[in-house]
């Protein structure tokens, strides 16, 4: 009875395990914001919501939740916040969440949810931020309702939404009336379409409906997916030229785009291509892409001399913009040579590649750059004092697993 008046309830963080009886929310009737992420409870979700009519915030992630998700969530009709990701509930979404006509944030995200989205969550009109889908392949059961060719009409009436994660929904690739509804929301920063089996099947089906993605949209992710073909990169520039974030990690994708790529990139600052099965020729298509500054290409099937694709990467505007670039994990030969080119990398990661020889003598490191590591290669003989000379600001140096001798000169 003491905690009548209270509003404002954390306790995430802690190690319950169902200690907290049910029974302990009924009194808290004036409570606005409850908090019970990573607690551990491990149970079914048994909470009365009935007393807990005033409550605009409610997180229960990270907790082992598993069983379904109570419909009467959806009688909580001041909530704006709603998370329930990471954990294992099952079954379907109830389609009395789009009761909740105030939610402005929504995550059911890495659960094992099953069954069409409900066409009701449509209703949700102050939707800011949604979260649907898993991480993980085996959690692959949500899918659009695709009947008499309306998939994902609800989506139009989602206004507000900025952000949109869509992870494993696994026919989206069978319907593009989704996607047209989505290149309509006004406000849509963020898009996130992965692991849902998207291929070039999905770009050629695509390519001639006449949509536009708002100028609003700023980070697309399409990782995990099953692109091959450089198509990919036209497609994205087409219905987007404001991108700012681009990620088409993990794919299939072999061959760069096209020599004209970086003129219609004129925002892109952090483009991610790893796990794919580029060489080291797609860097031609980005040395002049003046705004990026991050560019990970690590896991991919890069065999020429490091030199050769520091060149082609050096001999346009991008070595004056890139601050992080990650070449590891690929079949890159040659020694490392002289970075000063690249006036404002602050990391550069060579790790796990096939280098080998001695650093040159002469060769130095960017002045601003903060972490370096060729790690895993087969440089040898002598550091030459010049290599670290002009690189007052580095605090990261790993050269472990290389047959490096002689003195260490500082």
């Amino acid at each position: 009875m003491e905690l009548q008046r209270l509003q404002y309830l954390n306790l995430s963080g802690n190690n319950f395990r169902k200690s907290i009886l049910p029974g302990f929310f009924g009194s808290l009737r004036n409570l606005r914001y409850l908090d019970l992420s990573n607690c551990y409870f491990g149970g079914q979700i048994h909470i009365q919501f009935e007393s807990l009519l005033h409550l605009k915030y409610l997180s229960l992630s990270w907790n082992r939740l598993y069983g379904v998700i109570p419909h009467r969530l959806g009688d909580l009709s001041n909530l704006k916040f709603l998370a329930l990701s990471n954990n294992d509930l099952e079954g379907s979404i109830p389609s009395q969440l789009g009761n909740l006509s105030n939610l402005q944030f929504l995550d059911l995200n890495n659960n094992h949810l099953e069954g069409s989205i409900p066409s009701q969550l449509g209703k949700l009109t102050n939707l800011q931020v949604l979260y649907l889908g898993s991480a993980y392949y085996e959690s692959a059961n949500l899918t659009i309702d695709n009947k008499d060719h309306s998939g994902g009409q609800w989506l139009s009436n989602l206004t507000s939404l900025t952000h949109l994660h869509m992870w494993s929904i696994s026919n989206l690739n069978k319907s593009n009336s989704w996607l047209q509804m989505v290149g309509k929301l006004p406000k849509l920063r963020e898009l996130s379409l992965r692991i849902c089996d998207l291929s070039d099947h999905f770009i050629h089906s695509v390519s001639q409906s006449n949509f536009n993605f708002s100028t609003s949209l700023s980070i697309l992710d399409l990782s995990e997916n099953n692109f091959m073909s450089p198509l990919i990169f036209k497609w994205v520039s087409n219905i987007s030229f404001n991108l700012v974030e681009l990620d088409l990690s993990f794919n299939f994708l072999e061959a760069p785009p096209s020599s004209d790529y970086a003129i219609v990139m004129k925002s892109l600052e952090r483009l991610d291509l790893s796990g794919n099965r580029l060489k080291g020729e797609v860097c031609k298509s980005f040395m002049n892409i003046c705004t990026l500054r991050s560019l990970n290409l690590n896991g991919n099937n890069f065999t020429k001399d490091l030199q050769t694709i520091l060149h082609n990467l050096s001999s346009g505007c991008v070595r004056n913009s890139l601050q992080v670039l990650d070449l590891s994990w690929n079949g890159i030969t040659g020694t490392l040579p002289d970075l000063s080119a690249f006036t404002s990398l602050k990391t550069f990661d060579l790790s796990s590649n096939k280098l080998s020889g001695m650093i040159p003598e002469g060769s130095s490191l960017p002045f601003l750059l903060e972490q370096l590591s060729i790690a895993s290669n087969s440089q040898e003989g002598l550091i030459p004092k010049s290599f670290w000379m002009n690189a007052c600001k580095l605090k990261s140096l790993d050269l472990s697993n290389n047959s490096f001798s002689g003195e260490l000169q500082v």
